[in-house]
């Protein structure tokens, strides 16, 4: 990359459109998501999508931490969406209840994948830290579903686009042991790990139920993290790709947690994640050759 650039320019050429759906009721819990559209979109369109979860430490946030992506993406021709979950701080809800609301989301896209021209073999499952999390359990945990939801649909998406996710949430035998990673998210997020998963921590830690049929994943994660450590992120790594599964890791040197996020560090980081997301799609063939302005941000 040379110099800042304040973001890819293919933002300017075609805004997509975006459409809202209510994707679960929970009570009087109203949960939705937001599709960025690709321009000229057709009814009998089949397009691979991108389905973001924001980061936030299932505590807060908000899925506007993704606009960005989907704009980008919904220019090069992906169906883009970005979707809102229950958080602890508004719901009092859990870890566990998160993840059902992932899996829940996943669900509906590929129930109504004709509805919005989806092809419902190429959805990718994306996000950040504890939406990273999220994304990631929806590949690898077969538990923790929404009992109203249709259980016969399939909630794992087909690959992975990961944003310094948080995916060792238990001990490793003979390694990593979590209560010191616990200890370090009481000082960071107010809350004990184990009071915040409202499962078994290993029942909701993607690392421990890894295997053999998880999608080609891409992982980006800084080296000085000081939320999420690096180490947890190389863990993950050797265990899918001890398993045989694609994936690939980028750790950006010095980099804190969030590091990518738009708008952060003259966007540069952003700019350069985007790139090798795209690289990394184009080689699924869910995109096409980037133009030629991308290739050389």
């Amino acid at each position: 990359m040379e110099g800042s650039v304040t973001m890819p320019p293919a933002y300017s050429e075609s805004m997509p459109d975006i459409r809202e759906e209510i994707y679960k009721t929970v009570g009087d819990v109203t949960l939705k998501m937001w599709l960025f559209i690709p321009q000229a979109h057709q009814a009998d369109d089949r397009h691979p999508a991108m389905v973001f979860f924001h980061g936030g430490g299932w505590l807060r946030g908000h899925p506007g931490q993704f606009y960005k992506h989907c704009e980008y993406l919904a220019a090069r021709g992906m169906v883009a969406i970005t979707v809102a979950y229950r958080v602890h701080e508004v719901h009092q809800s859990t870890i566990s209840l998160s993840v059902a609301d992932a899996k829940s989301a996943m669900r509906w896209i590929r129930t109504h994948a004709e509805r919005w021209g989806i092809d419902p073999n190429r959805i990718v499952g994306g996000g950040s830290s504890a939406g990273g999390h999220l994304a990631a359990a929806t590949a690898t945990l077969n538990d923790h579903n929404d009992p109203g939801d249709d259980l016969s649909v399939d909630f794992r998406p087909n690959a992975l686009v990961l944003f310094n996710p948080a995916l060792v949430l238990a001990s490793i035998e003979g390694g990593l042991k979590i209560s010191d990673w616990s200890d370090h998210l009481i000082k960071v997020l107010g809350m004990d790990l184990e009071l915040l998963s409202g499962a078994p921590p290993e029942s909701i830690s993607p690392y421990h139920h890894v295997s053999a049929d998880v999608g080609p994943t891409l992982i980006f994660h800084g080296t000085a993290d000081d939320v999420v450590p690096y180490m947890t992120a190389k863990l993950f790594w050797e265990k899918m790709k001890a398993q045989g599964n694609r994936c690939e890791l980028i750790g950006y040197k010095g980099a804190t947690h969030g590091f990518a996020d738009y708008r952060l560090n003259d966007n540069a980081p952003f700019v350069h994640a985007v790139y090798e997301m795209d690289r990394f799609l184009v080689s699924l063939s869910y995109l096409k050759d980037p133009p030629e302005r991308i290739r050389h941000l």
